[in-house]
């Protein structure tokens, strides 16, 4: 996927996002979403890579736990024919439930 499909695939979820963070202060209240490419996990041949493929993280960010929303990303990603992972971490000096989806793309 180019960075465009990724985009136009998040803004299906309808919630706030960006890539990576908000700007300092233009952060929205939860829920929103936060996207990023952490890695490639590219296939090499002949010492070159072969296959490009990037790690899509798409980040879930709640202040209460919200399994309906969840559904919504999976639904999303699962219309696109997207296999993905699924965790989730309390981030205290926050007071946010960060749900991570990650996947290649």
């Amino acid at each position: 996927m180019t960075h465009e499909e990724v985009m136009a695939m998040v803004e299906e979820i309808g919630l706030p996002f960006a890539y990576h963070h908000f700007a300092e202060g233009e952060g929205p209240d939860p829920p929103f979403v936060v996207f990023l490419y952490p890695r490639a996990d590219n296939f090499s041949a002949d010492g070159i890579p072969y296959h490009k493929q990037n790690v899509l993280d798409i980040e879930l960010y709640t202040d209460i736990k919200n399994p309906e929303l969840e559904t919504v990303v999976e639904t999303v990603l699962e219309r696109h024919g997207i296999f993905y992972g699924k965790s989730e971490v309390w981030i205290d000096s926050e007071k946010l439930y960060e749900v991570l989806f990650e996947m290649e793309v």
